[in-house]
């Protein structure tokens, strides 16, 4: 059985950045990745998912995002930067990163260090946990009325790719965030199209006055002030860059009120009208993959993890990174991690009481 002063589960985006931060402060962590490559789940996205940031603001510390600083890069450039980012702390840092490990429980014993199970059997024993698997890893799906009576194609955002397969239908999209909109838009050029939400709309304007949303949260303070509790369980509003919201005023797609009832076949809008329907795409958004630590207190009855600004607020020694909204605005995003990775490790117990706070800063 190996000991580690910190094991981190995860390899994306969160669990890389919590690696380079431990490293820097003299720690010497093993990550535990389900996976067989470090992309996170960028490689599961739609296929034209595109950053809302632009490169210059879209990189983990210690490399820089490559190519132009300004160009807003594609899921695949992310996916290939996260496994270059691995490749590099395992070569400059020998980094102690082990795929095909799904972690399947964390047991705390009372306070005093964590026993970690895979998949595979293998055992690990840590001081301290970072659970970086992030707040995406769980496709939420609402009780939607008659959706389980609908025979047409159901799928949630996280199961779509690409329009083709849907080409010549009638298409509801439900949910109103950044990703209904793009998948809506996509989908609108080969098919007809409504977005479906309980309530209205917000846009942001992707480049206000000319500049990036980001270089105006960077160089407010805003990005990285401590707003991630007023932000929880709330919609971000959809950044326009000037597609979307044209987009949707030609009526294809259009924006409705929730519709009341689904059928096998069809649709009923709040008006009353019935029309046939093919497909619904489930753009509701992700909840936190946490099973492996179901039994040690460290959840509610939903499956939430109880944090403060992610140090558990239940087990002392867990912390996580990579959850939206976790401390700031950009918590859930690669600009974002390793600012929470410091902040976690500064006051997780028994790791702040080992190492110098100015080399977590």
């Amino acid at each position: 059985m190996e000991h580690a002063n910190l094991v981190i589960i995860g390899a994306g985006q969160a669990g890389l950045a919590t690696a380079y931060v431990a490293h820097r402060a003299g720690l010497r962590p093993i990550v535990l990745e389900a996976a067989d490559t470090a992309a996170g789940s960028w490689p599961h996205y739609y296929d034209s998912l595109t950053l809302f940031s632009p490169a210059r603001y879209s990189a983990l510390p210690g490399r820089p995002f490559p190519g132009d600083g300004d160009r807003y890069p594609l899921r695949g450039e992310v996916a290939a930067y996260l496994r270059a980012y691995a490749a590099d702390l395992a070569a400059d840092q020998d980094a102690d990163i082990r795929y095909r490990h799904r972690v399947r429980t964390v047991s705390a014993a009372n306070g005093h260090g964590f026993t970690v199970t895979t998949d595979t059997g293998a055992t690990v024993t840590g001081d301290a946990v970072v659970a970086a698997t992030g707040g995406f890893g769980r496709p939420h799906r609402p009780a939607l009325t008659g959706l389980s009576d609908f025979g047409g194609t159901v799928l949630h955002a996280a199961d779509y790719r690409d329009p083709d397969q849907f080409a010549r239908t009638r298409v509801v999209v439900v949910g109103g965030g950044n990703s209904a909109i793009q998948i809506a838009v996509e989908l609108a050029t080969v098919a007809r199209v409504s977005v479906a939400t309980r309530s209205p709309l917000r846009w942001m304007p992707q480049r206000p006055l000319g500049r990036d949303l980001h270089w105006w949260l960077t160089h407010t303070g805003l990005d990285g002030a401590p707003l991630g509790r007023l932000m929880r369980g709330r919609t971000a509003p959809v950044l326009d860059d000037g597609r979307y919201r044209v987009a949707l005023a030609t009526g294809n797609p259009d924006h409705r009120a929730m519709f009341t009832h689904l059928d096998t076949d069809s649709v009923t809008w709040p008006d009353g009208t019935r029309e046939h329907l093919d497909a619904v795409v489930l753009a509701t958004g992700y909840r936190p993959h946490l099973d492996y630590l179901a039994g040690t207190g460290a959840l509610d009855t939903d499956g939430t993890p109880l944090h403060r600004a992610g140090v558990s607020s239940t087990v002392p020694g867990l912390g996580y990174v990579g959850l939206e909204f976790q401390r700031t605005l950009a918590s859930a995003t690669l600009r974002g991690v390793a600012r929470d990775a410091r902040h976690v490790l500064r006051r997780l117990q028994p790791l702040s009481g080992r190492r110098p706070a100015s080399r977590l800063t």
